[in-house]
């Protein structure tokens, strides 16, 4: 009978350490994460978020930071190793293209659910959710709402183009008695261009992707359609600012310092420029770029990402959940989002706490105002450094010359100049 008991005793005591492991006790069927981090700059704060959810829930979480400029070669060395990630970035059309294989369709999991918006979201050309923007930068036009102020008009007077226009051509107007001009310097030079001929020609790209549907490759030639509309900003900037659109092609002008010192109320930029302004102009706010587009009351700003969380299709389904809450976790945990918006800016998220960056913060507020966001069209721009050059040559003639023959080079540059270069990169 002792016998009987002692053996009895060894099976009750098997079983129960076979349940144990069944039910997850060592933690290896729960599932863990591996994330492959983008950004180099967030690698410390996901790294502390990482051991904190580990702490937490009993989950492993791994990360490793790709080195700046090596994300794809470090993405396809991972992906060929038996623990390949579960989370990882898909940031372009390009991504899609080369990674929508390994990516799970997000459409109508817990995470999509916390978006607060789809503008940054990809899709593959079967309507798969691929990736989901997980921060973002704006762009638009900076503003000193105390000089608008201070020339007798109120923000809400700018909310389409003929607002704008009415107050910046009353202040360029009024400068010598103001003290203070309309907009900063618009120069030509390296340094400056890129706000005119990458940022500002997305408005003409963005109307007119969005009049097609949205683009989700690179067409092989645009309409120009919104050009008059390109024209109206452009034209409003170099004309009522504190440099003569002649002097613009050489540049030397610091339109950050005129805005900062206040000597000018319009500054054409984007969320980068917060923490240099706002020391100077703590209330500064961003507007969108308005250019005379039918409906553009519910325009918001420029933006846009290539940070877009994917998660492994190919990983086990374990993995895949155990990725889906952390990163559900990330954006909602109040602790966890606080140090994600800390560091990245801003998150779309609905439980994300508001942006420290007042422009982002901006940004973030025409989404909840029920304005359409402009999205990144001008990532599009086929070979793009001899593009934008052409561009420069031909607004630097228009700006000496404001005839409506050196415009049509300048339609002919932003235009047929599109076709042209994406020939050539498409040999």
């Amino acid at each position: 009978m002792n016998n009987f008991k002692k053996v009895l005793a060894i099976l009750i005591a098997m079983i129960m350490v076979m349940g144990l492991a069944a039910c997850g006790g060592s933690g290896s069927s729960e599932g863990s994460v591996y994330w492959l981090n983008f950004k180099p700059e967030l690698d410390g704060t996901a790294q502390e978020l990482a051991k904190k959810y580990t702490d937490e829930t009993g989950v492993s979480v791994k990360v490793v930071t790709a080195a700046s400029g090596t994300y794809s070669q470090t993405l396809t060395s991972e992906m060929d190793k038996s623990s390949a990630p579960t989370l990882f970035v898909i940031g372009n059309q390009a991504g899609v293209k080369d990674w929508k294989d390994y990516a799970l369709d997000l459409k109508g999991t817990a995470i999509e659910d916390q978006l607060n918006t789809d503008a940054y979201n990809l899709y593959d050309d079967t309507g798969k959710l691929v990736s989901i923007g997980y921060c973002y930068e704006c762009y638009g036009i900076i503003v000193n709402p105390d000089l608008v102020e201070a020339a007798g008009f109120r923000m809400d007077d700018i909310k389409n183009f003929d607002g704008l226009k009415k107050v910046a051509e009353y202040i360029h107007q009024n400068a010598g008695t103001l003290g203070f001009d309309a907009f900063t310097s618009c120069d030509m030079d390296d340094s400056s261009s890129w706000r005119f001929t990458g940022h500002m020609a997305n408005l003409e790209y963005f109307y007119e992707e969005r009049d097609a549907g949205g683009w989700t490759e690179c067409p092989s030639s645009i309409k120009g359609t919104y050009m008059n509309n390109f024209k109206n900003l452009y034209d409003l900037c170099i004309n009522n600012s504190l440099t003569e659109p002649k002097a613009l092609a050489n540049g030397g002008h610091d339109a950050e310092n005129e805005f900062k010192t206040g000597k000018a109320a319009f500054f054409v930029n984007g969320s980068w420029e917060y923490p240099a302004v706002s020391k100077d102009v703590p209330n500064a706010t961003m507007i969108p770029y308005y250019c005379g587009v039918a409906g553009e009351e519910k325009a918001g700003l420029n933006c846009g990402t290539e940070n877009c969380w994917a998660i492994n299709s190919k990983a086990s389904e374990a993995d895949q959940q155990a990725t889906m809450d952390f990163m559900v976790w990330l954006v909602s945990d109040p602790e966890a989002s606080a140090l994600m918006v800390k560091e990245l800016g801003v998150l779309p998220y609905k439980n994300a706490p508001a942006s420290e960056n007042g422009f982002l913060a901006d940004a973030e507020q025409y989404t909840k105002d029920g304005c359409y966001v402009m999205d990144w069209a001008t990532n599009y721009q086929p070979n793009v450094d001899d593009y934008r050059a052409a561009l420069v040559s031909a607004l630097n003639k228009y700006n000496a010359d404001q005839s409506d023959a050196n415009w049509n080079e300048v339609k002919t540059a932003f235009v047929d100049g599109w076709a042209v270069q994406y020939q050539k990169a498409n040999q």
